[in-house]
């Protein structure tokens, strides 16, 4: 999103749970694509809203997991806010060798990187 729209929007990254590194893979193929990710840090809602991040504050919610989705509903069902679920791939766990395993995780960023442009528009 920052690498597309730079700071005309403002994002967070957030995922179901905060205590998972960011899969080498994922680092990887972003990197092919000058997308910066060995200092991407996963954190969960709550710790987005114990930093100061209201969730009331944000406009939107994008889940790539039924699991995210299910969360980021409860959460917010109090707030005027939108929870939009994007069914992309999950790649993990896919391939037997490096190659193949890299191939699923592009194969998932391309589907991110293609909604995005899908919905806010080309770079």
């Amino acid at each position: 999103m920052k690498k597309l729209y730079g700071h005309d929007v403002y994002v967070q990254s957030v995922g179901v749970k905060n205590d998972l590194e960011i899969d080498g893979f994922a680092i990887a193929v972003c990197e092919e694509i000058d997308v910066e990710l060995s200092r991407h840090r996963s954190r969960s809602f709550e710790e987005l809203e114990q930093m100061g991040e209201a969730l009331s504050g944000f406009d939107l919610i994008v889940a790539l997991s039924p699991t995210s989705q299910r969360q980021a509903l409860d959460l917010t069902r109090y707030y005027h806010l939108k929870v939009e679920y994007w069914p992309i791939l999950d790649p993990t766990g896919i391939g037997e060798t490096r190659e193949q395993k890299l191939n699923a995780y592009r194969q998932t960023r391309d589907q991110i990187y293609d909604r995005l442009k899908g919905k806010w528009g080309a770079e």
